[in-house]
This record gives structure tokens, sequence and C-alpha cells, in this order.
């Protein structure tokens, strides 16, 4: 329903009443539910407002889940590693059903918009490949990712528009070049 809707953190989600209708279940479901979910820290009720999605990357599930899931040095390098596999299948999709339109936008974005950074350029990404369940695994383990770093990488805007560049071209060996040379990975 979030993703159906459009709903972004901050948005407010309906009420239990809707929810209770297009969901085809008891309203004290309904509640029980909800309430589990402020609890994790997904939604918040604010008092004669009605109840709203939080920005669930601040989360602290992720960090909660990682210091038992991730105990050890290899289930961290796995993470990063996954996550990094993630991106290039991605790119891969991404040249076969995008549009030189498609890239084009992306590229006059990540041009000219003043709050770039990684996460929301592989977003877009993703987007463009149209894999949901690769975007699911990819929001997931990128929040564990951050978890276990102390400072996030910083990388230079023209690696992006390069990578781009490469994409627009059809290219996919420059392609997976110029994500190595993003991500600073050693060429196989």
């Amino acid at each position: 329903m979030i993703t159906a809707d459009g709903l972004k953190p901050g948005n407010k989600i309906p009420s239990e009443r809707e929810l209770t209708e297009r969901l085809n279940v008891g309203r004290s479901s309904v509640r029980e539910a909800l309430r589990a979910l402020e609890l994790l820290g997904l939604i918040e009720t604010r008092r004669g407002e009605g109840t709203f999605l939080r920005d669930f990357r601040g989360n602290q599930l992720v960090q909660l889940l990682s210091t038992f899931i991730l105990q050890d040095e290899k289930a961290k390098k796995d993470v990063f590693e996954t996550k990094n596999m993630i991106e290039i299948d991605c790119l891969r999709l991404v040249l076969q059903r995008t549009d030189k339109e498609s890239i084009g936008n992306l590229m006059n974005w990540a041009s000219n918009t003043e709050d770039f950074h990684d996460d929301e350029f592989f977003y877009r990404i993703i987007l463009l490949a149209d894999n949901h369940l690769f975007l699911r695994m990819w929001v997931i383990l990128k929040d564990y990712y951050y978890s276990l770093i102390q400072t996030p990488p910083q990388y230079d805007r023209e690696d992006y528009l390069f990578l781009l560049k490469a994409l627009g071209e059809k290219n996919e060996e420059q392609t997976i070049l110029a994500y190595r040379k993003l991500r600073n990975l050693s060429v196989l």
C-alpha cells in the first residue's frame, strides 16, 4: 500500500477505518499492527493530526539486527560484496531495459542537483532497472552497510557522470569498468 500510494517518509498514512476497509481486516488487527509499527519506529502518531511514516533509514532496528547478524568480518565483507553485486546487476538491467532519454534525464539530475549523494543515485538506477526485489534487498544491505562503517565514503561526481555516459552508450564493458572505478574495486 505504501508503494502503491507512493507514500514517502513524513507522509500521512490512511486512517484506521480506511486501512480496515482497504485491507479487509478487523479494526483491532489494524490497531495492533499500527502499534507494532510504532514500537519499531517505522510510524509515528501525532494527536489530532494522524499517523505518519517515519524515515526508516535512521531506524535503530537495522543497527540492532546487525549486531546479531553481522558479528564476524566475513559477514561484514559479504554485505559489502552483495550490495555491489546488486548494483552491478542493476546496471546490466538498465543497459537492457532503459532508453537513452531516461539515462539523459538521470545524467541531467546527476549534473545539476545540489543534494547529490550515492544512495539517491543508485536508488534511481535500481528504479530504472525495474526490479523490485533488487530494490528491497539493496535498501536493507545499504542500511546494514552504513551500520558497519564509521564514515561513509565520499565519491567524485565525475565518476558517476562517466558511469552514466557508458550507460548511455549501451557499453556494458565500460559501464562495469566505470562502476569498479567509482567503488575503487580492483579490475578483474
